[in-house]
């Protein structure tokens, strides 16, 4: 058994969110999720299709993820979890990489970057970008 850190709650999670929505553009992705669920229900795709997490979205999920507040809409297990990716002008070797979603959340807005949160089920490896933040420009 190897080391894993203790995941950060669900609660914090869901104030980072709550509170990049102000501060942040926000475009929401749950109606291209409920179409592909739909698909994937209605026997139009197979889970196969759907349920192709890569390898290191997996890992990172596991150990940078935050539990997501409801179950994974495939396979209805409680490993879905919420993982942020940042990138930006002047983000150097942090452009792409992963992080926590409020750590995320705070350097898009601070750096003027785009932060993306997906979630990922590290059960049956399903994924989905959830939401994209933008910082906002004036004018």
């Amino acid at each position: 058994m190897g080391w894993e850190p203790a995941p950060p709650s669900p609660g914090r999670a869901r104030k980072a969110l709550h509170a990049a929505r102000r501060g942040l553009g926000v475009v929401d992705y749950t109606l291209a999720k409920r179409a592909l669920l739909r698909e994937f229900h209605q026997g139009l795709l197979s889970r196969l299709e759907i349920c192709d997490a890569h390898p290191e979205l997996l890992r990172a999920a596991r150990y940078l993820g935050t539990q997501a507040p409801h179950p994974c809409p495939v396979c209805d297990a409680s490993e879905l979890r919420l993982l942020a990716y940042v990138y930006g002008d002047g983000m150097n070797r942090d452009n792409g990489r992963a992080f926590e979603v409020g750590e995320a959340l705070s350097m898009a807005a601070g750096r003027g970057a785009a932060c993306y949160v997906v979630e990922v089920c590290t059960g049956c490896s399903w994924n989905h970008l959830s939401e994209a933040f933008a910082a906002r420009s004036a004018g």
